[in-house]
């Protein structure tokens, strides 16, 4: 496992030092769960009487306790075990997919504590609507934590193209969305006085399951995440790649079929979405116009599996046009891993052999040699586990200003995080 970058002596100022230090040892108890002082010495390259230290001041703001006694496995005295607070310490997390909305109060350590769901029609730009919801949902999350329960953010996903400055999503075009200013909307409704942080779908599902999920480990890897459309993240280097502006890693609008593509939302035609998306299937598969929906993907992929013909031809159809995007993206990005989720958990388990047999065709032998293809682990909790770790980004960077009661912690991107 690669070490944090733990800062020691480079010129930067005691405080400066400190507050790095501090940071980086919270989240190492954030994502691996309790720790002993002796492992996390051995993951970050300090001493014990500096170890010492750092957790003490954590545990003095409430972030970790210290219990117990852990064997190091070698000669000399047990060490002390360091814990996240994580029924103290939370964040809140929203979810906005097509068809559905998901709150949660998610504790210090990446514990999913208590969660809230509702159904989302597909009814257009309906901001005023889905901040309403998820301000309740957000509500009933808030009356149900302990008294001394701290939130120390509040993250959201968004499925569309999102101004990372101030949640603003640019576009969402699978329900009409354009500049919609939704993370100033939904802080103003939640009254936390805390910034909503908000991230595209696919981005988060990225980091999450490179953080916690299936790509726990490996350095370069490709989200694929499937609703009505499809959408992207891709790490490099432990990265979150976004781009200029934040609106990098578009996949779904990558062009497979330009000559007599489908239609996509976006205005193009035969872009990745408008291929391999929920219509595209279902249109292969001769579903009526009316039936949409995840359940509608998932009786498609059981009918194939139960010898359909027309499903199994969907199938095959869309797979041929998923291993192409999945070809041309290994040959640019060379990942380790590639991960499908969203829907695309489900398409992927019936039109695997496609997607393989694509990749085996059309990508370069070097790249294909060490690639791997996986399904989200996280399942549908991907994006909201996602939206979580952006809520924590602020803490995480100076742990003691962001544990303090009624803080406001400034917006910290998603995207320059250490693997740790």
């Amino acid at each position: 496992m690669l070490k944090s970058r733990m800062t020691r002596d480079d010129g930067r100022a005691p405080e400066e030092i400190r507050r790095r230090n501090l940071g980086a040892l919270l989240r190492h108890v954030h994502l691996h769960g309790p720790l002993s002082r002796a492992a996390l010495g051995t993951r970050t390259g300090l001493n014990r009487s500096t170890i010492m230290a750092l957790t003490a001041d954590l545990a003095a703001a409430g972030l970790v306790r210290e219990s117990g006694l852990s064997s190091t496995g070698r000669a000399g005295r047990p060490s002390v075990v360091v814990r996240p607070e994580s029924e103290r310490v939370h964040v809140l997390a929203f979810d906005v997919a097509v068809d559905r909305l998901a709150a949660a109060r998610v504790g210090l350590g990446g514990t999913i504590i208590d969660r809230r769901d509702a159904v989302r029609s597909r009814a257009g730009a309906d901001l005023d609507v889905v901040v309403g919801v998820l301000a309740e949902l957000g509500r009933e999350l808030r009356d149900g934590t302990p008294p001394d329960s701290v939130c120390v953010g509040v993250g959201a996903s968004y499925c569309g193209m999102i101004r990372p400055s101030d949640g603003m999503v640019r576009f969402g075009p699978d329900m009409g969305w354009v500049d919609q200013a939704f993370g100033a909307e939904l802080g103003r409704r939640l009254g936390l006085d805390l910034p909503v942080l908000v991230g595209n779908e696919a981005h988060l599902g990225a980091m999450a399951e490179h953080q916690r999920g299936a790509g726990v480990g490996v350095r370069n890897l490709i989200y694929l995440h499937g609703d009505v459309g499809v959408g992207g993240g891709i790490i490099v280097d432990g990265e979150l790649l976004d781009g200029d502006a934040g609106y990098g890693a578009e996949l779904g609008h990558m062009m497979v079929n330009p000559y007599d593509g489908r239609p996509c939302g976006c205005g193009s035609r035969g872009c990745l979405e408008a291929e391999v998306g929920e219509r595209a299937l279902l249109d292969a598969a001769d579903r009526p116009a009316g039936l949409i929906g995840r359940e509608a993907v998932r009786a498609v992929v059981d009918a194939a599996d139960h010898g359909d013909p027309a499903a199994r031809d969907a199938l095959r159809r869309i797979g041929d046009w998923l291993g192409i995007g999945v070809a041309n993206l290994i040959n640019l990005f060379n990942p380790g891993l590639v991960v499908f989720g969203g829907m695309l958990r489900d398409v992927y388990r019936g039109s695997a052999a496609q997607v393989r047999a694509r990749i085996a065709e059309n990508v370069l032998p070097v790249s294909r040699e060490r690639v791997q293809l996986s399904v989200s682990t996280l399942g549908d909790d991907a994006t909201l586990v996602g939206a979580a770790e952006l809520a924590f980004a602020a803490l995480l960077a100076d742990p003691l200003a962001g544990a303090r009661p009624g803080s406001s912690p400034a917006a910290a991107p998603p995207v320059t995080h250490p693997a740790g």
